[in-house]
Parts: structure tokens; C-alpha cells; sequence
């Protein structure tokens, strides 16, 4: 099975911390890691054609924060439809399990040992200054600790995250997060293979 881990960076001018407006927003970049190869790589938006035919042979999207951010906002640059593409999303599955959300630096403290290397706003503002190449850096590092995040839940079936003083952990089902049978291919057929 193909999976491909993924997150976005986008800006704005109204951005206020804590709500951000989707309409408002345009993407800067996008970074994956692709389980067929193994590899971290990132896409400018004007390197998005070459992003799509990645997406459209992928199996399952795995992100966090994916179903209410990053596939909404993709999908207004998608010549298809990402919804039809199996997809997982971390934040949603803790949400599920917890009642709440966490945030990725939370968990990937408590469950990895290490957290982010900086945050969105900090991103939103080296892009503005040209720094394109820190920013899918940043991207990409995101995408790590998605996707190491995904692989401990699946080898352990929970998640740590700290709660005042105590790390405590999420019991998550992942049994059909790789297992599930998908019975509509992954292709969406909107671009030409």
C-alpha cells in the first residue's frame, strides 16, 4: 500500500492566531513523504502539476489537521476532487479518541522525544521575506514528525501527549488505518496518467 504523509504552508494578511480563515489563505508549499520511495521532497505552487499524479496513484493521505485545513485548501489548486482519495487524518483520530484536539507539537514531544522546529506564523513570515527554501524545510520537518507519529500509533496503538505533569496516552484503533480494502481505486481520474 502507497501512503503519502503531507502538509501545507500557506499565508495571509488576516491570519489572527488561534482562527485562520481558509478562504483567506494562499498555499505556499506543499511537503510529502511518499512510502513507495522512502523520500521527504516539497512542491512550490508552481510545482504542483508535478505533485498531482503522486497524489492521484497514493492509496491512503495521511496528515494532521488534513480534513479541516490542508485537503479543503489543496483542493482549490487540484484540477479534481481530494475527497475522493482515502485519506487519514491524526488530529481527528486523537480528537476522536480524547475529546479534544492537541496540538502536533504536543504530541510529537511526548510520543517522539522532540517537537516542531518553529510554527506556522514564523513560516508565514520567512516567506514574506523570500525564504522560500526555509519554509519547505520547516514543511518537510512537519511531514517527519507526521509520519513518525503515524508509524508509533500503528507499532503501539496510542500516543502520548503531556497532560500538566503527566504524559499519559491515547489508545487509537488503527487497525483499519493500512488493512481497510478500498473498494473505489485511489485514482480520481482528473488528470491524464
Amino acid at each position: 500500500m502507497r501512503s503519502i504523509t503531507f502538509d501545507i504552508e500557506s499565508v495571509s494578511n488576516s491570519a489572527v492566531r488561534g482562527h485562520v480563515d481558509l478562504a483567506e489563505q494562499e498555499l505556499t508549499v506543499v511537503a510529502i513523504h511518499d512510502s513507495l520511495t522512502g523520500e521527504y521532497s516539497s512542491y512550490f505552487r508552481e510545482d504542483l502539476p508535478k505533485l498531482w499524479p503522486i497524489l492521484e496513484r497514493t492509496d491512503l493521505l495521511i496528515g494532521f489537521n488534513s480534513d479541516a485545513f490542508d485537503i479543503p485548501l489543496l483542493n482549490r489548486y487540484y484540477p479534481g476532487n481530494l475527497i475522493h482519495i482515502r485519506s487519514l487524518d491524526l488530529l481527528s483520530e486523537v480528537q476522536k479518541t480524547l475529546g479534544r484536539r492537541l496540538r502536533l507539537q504536543s504530541l510529537a514531544e511526548a510520543t517522539l522525544g522532540r517537537g516542531k522546529a518553529g510554527d506556522g506564523l514564523k513560516a508565514g513570515e520567512w516567506w514574506k521575506e523570500g525564504r522560500k527554501n526555509e519554509v519547505a524545510a520547516y514543511c518537510i520537518e512537519d511531514v517527519r514528525l507526521t509520519r513518525e507519529l503515524f508509524d508509533y500509533a500503528l507499532e503501539h496503538g496510542s500516543l502520548k501527549y503531556k497532560d500538566l505533569r503527566d504524559i499519559r496516552d491515547i489508545k487509537l484503533d488503527t487497525s483499519a488505518w493500512i488493512t481497510a480494502t478500498i473498494e473505489i481505486p485511489s485514482l480520481t481520474h482528473a488528470l491524464p496518467l
